[in-house]
């Protein structure tokens, strides 16, 4: 089917939604970066933070959003698109200038004093003698941040990926997904080039506030531009039949039976092999990306002493690579347009080739002692090849489940790939201090290098595990029709 099918060109809204979509990642990954991008040169020093301290706090945040996510996609299943959309940014917009208000809030624990402004906070910090009560208050203000930050922003991929499930047909999908998904990449390109030069003009705090306040303009946007494709008055009949040309098709076989509205339990989704297979692929994979983008500023410091500013134009060409994930979501509907497959054969084609990419984390580090250039453009590469494998394994849920439900699966698997996040930062922070404090040998590397060295080489490989097991657990398309 064909975009004009009926005598009235059709209309292609959807794609300001998936605009308006991508707008919404690129602030939530903003906010998630500027803390990664204001730790090292101006937090610490304030609070007296180590690896592990920062460790601890990105490990919390991944635990804390992967929970989130298991209730934030039923929360956006029960409230729906509009209103679960707007709950999400609002919460997390909060959470990202919460954390502006740290240094006040431990200076006023220490001194009874609550009123202070952001250098009358530093300069009691500076005075006070225990440090690590300094850190342990520093730490616990910003974890409870950190919290109410993954608490809103837990709601933006189930919301997103329920927005193109309603807006596109699943041929289409992936590349709707690939296209707003680049926010995050986006988000990680404007990060390193405005967030650090805020910080060192008006201080770290006005960093998180004034890039938290972009969620809530963002909120005054969706409120006006959003409505479900059947009831919005700038998409035409043309587009609408376009956006439910399956479902079109699927009435026209024998004994179709219309998507029930029964509702459904969170139980119920787990009884099923492609739930378990979007879970394992998520858990396998999504610790890679949240590595690469919490740890890459510490890397370019630890290893090269790089500064906040000196690692802004590194930054920006990894991030820039990244962008080249868009192909992702081209790269399934040429396989399901032009060799014929469905869209679940073709997006496990293209997921395949996508996990080979990371593989060249493996020689990152070794090459790097040439140049710095070197694991830029490789962890580039790898990012690229995360986003393009993200934006389908995301789009295996519209491919098999019903929409009442995508945003409670896209939720649960969201909580897998928190847990796998988790895991890969704490570990990283324990595994940093101690190959630093020990001059750690592995490999022909020592100290902070070996460390960097061992988790590369389990990024490597990540993606081929997890696809392999994905595609053991539902080997052939098999969309869920009893839900």
């Amino acid at each position: 089917m064909n975009e004009t099918t009926t005598t009235t060109k059709a209309t292609k809204y959807r794609w300001t939604i998936t605009g308006l979509l991508f707008m919404a990642t690129t602030i939530n990954y903003l906010d998630r970066q500027v803390l990664s991008l204001t730790w090292k040169d101006f937090i610490a020093p304030e609070f007296h933070w180590t690896n592990n301290d920062y460790g601890n706090i990105t490990a919390l945040f991944s635990i804390f959003y992967a929970v989130s996510l298991l209730f934030a996609g039923r929360f956006v299943d029960i409230m729906d698109t509009k209103k679960g959309f707007l709950w999400a940014i609002g919460v997390w917009s909060v959470g990202a200038c919460l954390h502006a208000f740290a240094g006040i809030a431990t200076a006023g624990y220490l001194t009874g004093e609550w009123f202070l402004g952001f250098e009358g906070s530093k300069e009691i910090i500076s005075t006070v003698n225990d440090t690590g009560l300094v850190i342990s208050i520093s730490v616990t203000l910003f974890i409870f941040a950190r919290f109410v930050l993954a608490l809103g922003e837990a709601g933006n991929f189930p919301a997103a990926i329920k927005t193109t499930a309603e807006y596109f047909p699943k041929k289409d999908r992936a590349f709707s997904t690939s296209i707003f998904n680049a926010g995050a990449t986006v988000g990680a390109l404007a990060a390193p080039i405005s967030i650090p030069f805020i910080a060192k003009a008006y201080g770290w705090e006005m960093s998180f506030i004034i890039i938290g306040a972009l969620g809530f303009i963002w909120m005054g946007f969706w409120v006006f531009m959003y409505e479900k494709p059947e009831k919005h008055s700038k998409v035409n009949a043309a587009e609408l039949e376009y956006i439910q040309q399956d479902i079109i098709a699927d009435s026209k076989i024998e004994g179709y039976v219309p998507e029930s509205t029964k509702k459904i339990s969170l139980l119920d989704c787990f009884k099923y092999k492609q739930t378990w297979a979007f879970v394992f692929g998520k858990f396998m994979t999504d610790g890679v990306w949240w590595f690469f983008l919490f740890w890459t500023p510490a890397y370019l410091s630890s290893v090269y002493g790089m500064d906040s500013a000196q690692a802004a134009l590194p930054l920006f060409v990894l991030y820039a690579i990244t962008l080249l994930s868009i192909i992702g979501g081209w790269l399934p509907t040429y396989f399901v347009d032009k060799k014929g497959m469905n869209p679940y054969e073709g997006r496990m084609r293209a997921m395949l080739i996508f996990a080979f990419f990371p593989l060249l984390a493996l020689i990152a580090q070794p090459l790097g002692h040439y140049t710095y250039w070197i694991p830029v453009i490789i962890i580039g590469i790898a990012g690229a090849a995360h986003q393009a494998w993200s934006a389908n394994i995301f789009t295996t849920v519209g491919d098999m489940f019903p929409k009442k439900a995508i945003a409670t699966v896209t939720g649960i698997g969201g909580l897998a790939g928190g847990l796998g996040s988790t895991v890969i930062n704490k570990g990283s922070g324990v595994l940093f201090d101690f190959s630093e404090s020990t001059n750690m040998a592995f490999m022909g590397f020592k100290g902070i290098e070996a460390g960097y060295f061992i988790i590369f080489s389990i990024c490597a490989v990540c993606y081929l595990i997890g696809w392999v097991v994905m595609k053991t657990l539902v080997p052939k398309y098999r969309p869920i029709t009893d839900l």
